[in-house]
């Protein structure tokens, strides 16, 4: 009896050992591999090495002289808005849908008056709109005068302009023999007139700053 137990025993060590010995390959294998993990943690990190370069290429393609924004000026809904932006106009004189304007304080005759613009590089001024027709009256108010002659005229049974400007807007006060009274002159209350051209009145100037003089 006890010799079975004895050989009994002994099965059971040499199981015991067997199994310890069954245990301890996959371990070794387990460490080695950690190891095999161990190697390959540089190559994440030789992954992750290329993004400084990245980092520096993305620098590199931004351009040294980025294209300007262009910084927006405020507009107002007034047909004179623009000259709030741009200063064209020689001193003196008041600019006007790009156009340039002087108010002349000196009573002249209608042709008279044309020379003087004629020598200042325009003309008497004509009149396109309404708006323009009122930026006209307060110049001639802002002089401190209620009449002033401007650029239309009569010829061969039509109305001109003697800037050479379409005849197309018109805003008269009152409308007397054409033939006898060619010229017309601004009201500063109300439209405009026709009366002789030899009458002595103060005149507005205008001009295009952006049209080349002639040779």
């Amino acid at each position: 009896m006890k010799e079975q137990m004895v050989i009994t025993m002994k099965s059971v060590l040499l199981l015991c050992i067997l199994i310890c010995a069954a245990s301890a390959v996959p371990a070794e294998h387990r460490e080695k591999a950690s190891e095999t993990a161990g190697d390959a943690l540089p190559k994440e990190d030789m992954a992750a090495a290329p993004e400084p370069v990245m980092e520096e290429m993305m620098v590199n393609n931004v351009p040294e002289d980025p294209v300007p924004v262009a910084r927006t000026v405020p507009v107002s809904d007034e047909a004179g808005a623009p000259e709030a932006a741009f200063n064209y106009c020689p001193d003196g004189w008041f600019s006007h849908n790009f156009r340039c304007f002087l108010f002349v304080n000196s009573p002249k005759s209608w042709h008279t008056a044309e020379e003087h613009c004629n020598s200042l590089g325009g003309n008497l001024a004509s009149v396109s709109n309404p708006r323009e027709y009122q930026f006209l009256q307060q110049l001639t108010q802002t002089g401190g005068q209620s009449i002033a002659w401007i650029g239309g005229f009569y010829l061969q049974d039509r109305w001109l302009w003697i800037d050479r400007e379409g005849f197309y807007y018109t805003n008269w006060w009152s409308l007397n023999t054409p033939s006898s009274n060619p010229c017309i002159y601004l009201r500063t209350n109300s439209g405009w007139a026709n009366t002789s051209c030899g009458g002595v009145y103060r005149f507005i100037c205008s001009k295009n700053p952006f049209k080349c003089a002639a040779s």
